[in-house]
């Protein structure tokens, strides 16, 4: 079904070739000149040192959890315009009912920043931030950066990167994404998908093939292969949407007249171009899918990797479930998942389905799930279906195919595009409950649950088709390929006219003199020192747990509301993972201030002593030790939370993504990293002498020491490697708007 070779292959006549048999084949760092992921990677490349890239976008996108603290960062660090189309989406805070007006203020503000700097404004519910820029951002061989995780456009010949919103202040102030030269994956399709096998089955397959063991992790897949050509455009993107799951920095595919159609379709014909990998590139490994192959695959919590075919959890759901339960409940406390209450009669019962967002939402998706729900209906037991289309002309184009009525008739909900469900906004299910979603993410309380309040629910994923088949039967888990339908008539009639009515259009037409709105809650950022000559950090939160997503970082859902302010969103940082952990932070917070006002803690000034340390010289901060943080969504809160805490480093393993890395640097935080074996506590300190210099001259290892709460010291080595010049620089300002503020320029 999947297979992953790590070795290096060539592309020749259009088939891999291992290196050991490409006779004559140009070296690999030539060759790989030649793949699409380098012919668009040099064309907005403006470095001219080998082996590294300072990449410049075409165009941006944020929704209505990040564009504000983009906008005030950048705002702080000396904007005037927008220098490329950046479009602000409302999509992720557009059906929250928290906080009174704070969520409206986020719009009006977005809408006044739109007008104020040039940019485009999507009013709520129009379409989720990703169906926006396919529709109207994306064209072949351009390169998009968004502040939400599953920035994805690569199966319409354009790459798409998801970082934080440092990386897009740096692009609004007209500096470069700057990064080592990727290595590039081919992703080689062959075959033709069965019938009720949908794009989700695929991509689950192939983060369930690569996830664990993080090959793919910060390198380009490139699709290409005979399969390409039994996918619609719109199967494409289901796939392309997903591979965030395995930790890739992008994506990109050969493009066909199947794309050409898609742009066509949707009026914008001239920014299709053909796309091909030349003839003899070399890739530096490779993933194969049959995709006649693929079964409907269901992911089980707590990852997308965590995927099994539904006939296998149909076989011996018991089982499954056990394994399954085992590997989740060590890494959580006092709350337990049960998936064995789910069973009954031997079959699993789902009490939920939704399909939603930049992946279920999608035409055909949607289309095909009414053709299997005429087979049955929903019922009126325990289990419910939402639908949400990805965009009003989507919505638009099943209202006048008859299938929105289809699924009403059946018993599901047609609600507008949002993105609240793939985040824990809306549609959270029960307590002790099976929910199958074609979403993105299943981490643990994603979907809103509160495991502080004794709550617990199980996310699973799964393909719209296989969910339209188990709402058929009453919420019984169904894969699509038991039951029968006919194919409908998938052909998408993309209506504009909708965003053109109501979407605002000001990319080259800034008004500088427009106020911009500024709601009760829209807060400017807090003032941050620089770093100074030696570090002095608290182990404020220590986890052992395999992988740290940002979803526990700093909690989705209801905290979405507060994403504007600072402060109050600080109070929710690792909340639902370490609940102490703001309390302790306020703590050393508390001492660090008192330092700067010239009253020193004693409890500092005896560990300086113990270690020989100059007070004078010291920044004291918080520091969390987690062994891979930083899987999931690009949300730089997930660092700037800490940040307003005081934190100042973070001990690691390994960053699960560059993007969370990225985070901390912009926000002064210092990404260390450590061998396997760190067995240090809560409370204890970590010394850096000479870290300032250290960081200015590049110096990747550095010797610390560890003073424990009875006072015994120790020595460890921790490790700061690959900053480049103006990171290094960040960090010593003690973060991005104290770097531009300073008048530093790349």
């Amino acid at each position: 079904m999947v297979k992953l070779v790590k070795s290096g292959h060539y592309l020749i006549d259009g088939k891999p070739v291992p290196v050991k048999e490409a006779v004559g084949a140009a070296p690999p760092e030539a060759a790989r000149q030649g793949t699409i992921a380098y012919q668009i990677l040099q064309a907005h490349n403006k470095s001219r040192e080998p082996g590294q890239l300072r990449l410049t976008f075409d165009a941006l996108i944020s929704h209505d959890i990040t564009y504000v603290g983009i906008i005030q960062t950048a705002r702080a660090s000396g904007l005037t315009e927008f220098p490329v189309p950046y479009a602000l989406t409302c999509c992720h805070n557009s059906l929250c009912a928290v906080g009174g007006t704070i969520n409206e203020d986020d719009h009006a503000f977005g809408l006044s920043a739109a007008k104020k700097y040039g940019g485009i404004f999507v009013p709520p519910n129009q379409a989720v931030i990703h169906q926006y820029a396919r529709e109207r951002l994306a064209f072949c061989g351009g390169m998009i950066l968004g502040s939400d995780s599953h920035t994805r456009y690569g199966s319409y010949g354009c790459m798409g990167i998801g970082e934080g919103g440092g990386e897009l202040v740096k692009q609004l102030l007209k500096n470069t994404y700057d990064l080592p030269a990727p290595e590039v994956v081919l992703v080689y399709l062959d075959g033709r998908p069965r019938k009720g096998v949908g794009p989700m089955d695929v991509a689950l397959a192939l983060i369930s093939a690569t996830f664990a063991d993080g090959s793919l992790k910060n390198k380009i897949l490139e699709f290409t292969g005979p399969g390409l050509a039994n996918m619609s455009a719109d199967y494409r993107i289901g796939i392309d949407v997903m591979t965030t799951e395995t930790t890739c920095l992008s994506s990109i595919w050969e493009t066909d007249e199947i794309i050409a159609g898609y742009y066509k379709n949707i009026g914008r014909p001239e920014c299709y171009k053909k796309l091909a990998p030349a003839q003899g590139c070399y890739y530096d490994s490779l993933v194969t899918i049959d995709l006649s192959a693929v079964e409907c695959m269901i992911a089980l919590p707590f990852h997308p990797s965590s995927a099994y075919p539904i006939s296998a959890v149909q076989a011996d759901p018991a089982g499954v479930f056990a394994q399954v339960e085992e590997t989740c409940n060590r890494q959580l406390d006092e709350v337990k998942l049960d998936l064995q209450s789910c069973i009954q009669g031997g079959k699993v019962q789902c009490e939920q389905g939704v399909i939603v967002g930049c992946a279920g939402g999608m035409y055909e998706n949607l289309m095909i799930a009414a053709e299997i729900l005429k087979t049955g209906e929903i019922g009126n037991d325990y289990f419910d279906l939402s639908v949400y289309p990805s965009s009003a002309p989507i919505s638009l184009a099943l209202t006048k195919s008859g299938a929105a009525a289809d699924l009403m008739e059946a018993g599901s909900l047609i609600k507008p595009a949002f993105c609240g469900p793939c985040f824990g906004a809306g549609d959270t299910p029960a307590h002790n409950t099976l929910s199958i979603r074609h979403a993105t993410r299943n981490f643990p309380n994603r979907d809103g649950s509160k495991p502080g309040d004794g709550q617990m629910t199980a996310i699973a994923l799964m393909d719209a088709r296989s969910i339209a088949a188990t709402a058929a039967n009453g919420g019984i888990l169904t894969a699509a390929t038991e039951v029968d339908y006919a194919e409908p008539d998938l052909t998408y009639h993309f209506d504009g006219s909708i965003y053109e009515k109501r979407c605002y259009q000001g990319f080259g037409s800034p008004q500088p003199d427009v106020q911009l709105r500024l709601g009760p809650n829209i807060k400017d950022w807090p003032r941050f020192p620089a770093l100074k000559d030696d570090l002095l950090i608290n182990l404020t939160a220590v986890i052992h747990d395999p992988v740290t997503t940002t979803d526990e970082l700093i909690p989705s859902g209801e905290t979405s509301s507060y994403r504007s302010n600072p402060l109050k969103l600080s109070e929710f940082t690792l909340s639902r993972r370490c609940p102490d952990y703001v309390a302790k932070s306020k703590d050393v917070l508390a001492i660090a201030e008192d330092l700067r006002q010239g009253r020193p803690s004693p409890q500092v000034v005896d560990i300086l002593a113990l270690v020989g340390g100059n007070i004078h010289r010291t920044s004291v901060g918080s520091c969390i030790f987690a062994r891979k943080p930083g899987d999931g969504s690009a949300r730089e809160q997930a660092a700037s939370c800490q940040k307003v805490l005081g934190g100042l480093a973070n001990i690691c393993y390994e960053y699960a993504t560059k993007r969370y890395r990225s985070n901390c640097i912009n926000w002064g935080i210092v990404p260390f990293t450590v061998k396997p074996g760190f067995d240090y506590d809560e409370g204890d300190w970590v010394y850096v002498s000479g870290l300032r210099k250290a960081i200015a001259d590049g110096a990747s290892e550095l010797p610390a020491k560890v003073i424990t709460s009875d006072n015994q010291v120790s020595e460890i080595t921790l490790s700061c490697t690959g900053l480049t010049d103006n990171e290094k620089q960040i960090l010593l300002e003690g973060c991005l708007m104290n770097y531009y503020a300073a008048g530093h320029k790349e």
